[in-house]
């Protein structure tokens, strides 16, 4: 065989590789992690002001599991309050397993999520909260079992 049957060969190899690849990068599904991320990112002042404003009190957000609960412990500054807000649980490896809850939580500053809403896996729990004059923003790693 000539050198120039084996450059033919090689170059023919190289583009069936290269098919290939293109076919499998065009199959992979894509995930974003926001769908609108540039709007987001205009809004990004909010959650910076939020994570100041809940790192000024006495201590963070709480969460544990207890008997097939989710439990959310707000600071002791918030009991007297009546918090309204958003709860996402962000999965970053399935966008399917997003959850996001309202948050609508009584004075006592304690709210319970059943487990069974998100199922088991690793999220990240982002907190968004109000009270009649502030705004605050919680981020915590938590794995549900």
């Amino acid at each position: 065989m000539s050198w120039g049957n084996r450059l033919l060969l090689v170059f023919i190899a190289f583009t069936g590789l290269m098919s290939y690849m293109t076919y499998r990068c065009i199959q992979t599904p894509v995930e974003l992690v926001a769908k609108e991320y540039y709007r987001d990112e205009l809004a990004f002042q909010q959650v910076i002001d939020g994570t100041n404003n809940a790192n000024a009190l006495s201590r963070n957000v709480k969460i544990s599991q207890a008997s097939g609960k989710i439990v959310i412990e707000f600071p002791p500054e918030m009991k007297d309050n009546l918090l309204t807000g958003e709860i996402l649980f962000y999965h970053a490896a399935n966008e399917a397993r997003d959850r996001k809850i309202s948050l609508r939580v009584p004075q006592g500053g304690r709210l319970e999520i059943d487990r069974k809403l998100t199922g088991p896996g690793q999220f990240t729990v982002k907190i968004t909260w109000n009270t009649p004059n502030r705004n605050y923003y919680s981020e915590q790693h938590f794995t549900v079992i």
